[in-house]
């Protein structure tokens, strides 16, 4: 298991960097945290550090943000072009997940970051990374990723 600290929102986008360094050829990751965690801001930061120039946004009311990765820097390794970001936040039926074609993003080969994935559990692929965010008392965050 590798941990990453954010002590502050200062500290961020190193953060983001350590984190982009251990994806290497995994492509679905599973983001758990309270609400609040900051989830949502990690993945912005991740998202930013990519290179997307897309407007970041959380995708809680469209279930799935695609944001383009054409403009990665060529110092980090080739991810593909898009990058799917989910918030099953909303989901009230595993159907909704169905619907929306799931599979075709999880499989597709891309990045795929997903928040709420305990909503989702028996969809997700069985190399799905799993990504602990945890606030501290000191308001720190812990980012703990299964290797």
């Amino acid at each position: 298991m590798k941990e990453i600290r954010i002590s502050s929102l200062a500290d961020i986008d190193r953060a983001a960097r350590e984190f982009i360094s251990i994806i290497a050829d995994r492509r679905v990751f599973a983001f758990y945290g309270s609400m609040g965690a900051g989830k949502t801001t990690f993945i912005k930061a991740v998202c930013e550090a990519l290179g997307v120039q897309d407007v970041i946004t959380s995708p809680t009311f469209a279930i799935v943000n695609e944001y383009s990765l054409t403009t990665a820097p060529s110092s980090l390794p080739r991810l593909g072009e898009a990058l799917y970001h989910f918030d099953f936040y909303r989901i009230k039926r595993i159907e909704e997940v169905y619907d929306m074609g799931y599979e075709d993003y999880f499989y597709s080969g891309a990045l795929c970051f997903i928040e709420w994935p305990e909503l989702i559990e028996d969809l997700l692929p069985g190399d799905a990374v799993r990504v602990n965010i945890d606030e501290q008392p000191d308001g720190s965050r812990r980012v703990r990723v299964d290797e």
